[in-house]
């Protein structure tokens, strides 16, 4: 099936969230540069890479929302899907519940805040593995040809059964 939001033949979703991946995840290192250095000024980056990461990943939901509504019900890649879909919100309340607690003191937010921000990259690897999941093993947002029922990547079985 393909993507019901395109710009110029290209899915929108998949362009939107190198963004607030690369911004959250570069977030974590920082944290773990200003944890490692003790400068405070890394922790400050990192506060305003989170709020960019969570406008960016707001506006990747939403074309990833149209995207979900358009696939087949019943089918493997809708529960997929679902799944991708609801992890990455979970993803989006922990940073944006990291952001919160860093706003009295963006320097030095504390262990609590970077924990946060911490389990929600770690939940975002395993999100980012659903959607891979959904585009590279059933080519959903690709083409009309896309498998919505191809077996899990992990169980060694051919997506097309010969």
């Amino acid at each position: 099936m393909e993507s019901r939001a395109k710009i110029f033949g290209h899915a929108i979703h998949p362009i939107l969230i190198v963004f607030p991946l690369g911004l959250l995840a570069t977030a974590v290192v920082f944290d773990a540069i200003g944890w490692v250095t003790g400068n405070g000024r890394w922790m400050e980056r990192s506060f305003w890479m989170i709020a960019a990461g969570v406008i960016g990943g707001l506006a990747a939901a939403l074309f990833g929302f149209i995207d979900w509504l358009a696939i087949p019900k019943g089918t493997r890649a809708r529960a997929i899907g679902m799944w991708h879909g609801l992890g990455n919100v979970v993803v989006m309340l922990l940073f944006i519940a990291s952001w919160l607690a860093r706003l009295p003191n963006p320097p030095n937010p504390g262990a609590f805040p970077v924990m946060l921000s911490l389990a929600g990259a770690l939940l975002a690897l395993v999100t980012g593995w659903l959607g891979g999941e959904l585009v590279e093993r059933m080519g959903v947002g690709v083409d009309d040809g896309a498998n919505l029922n191809a077996p899990n990547s992990l169980s060694g079985r051919a997506v097309v059964e010969r």
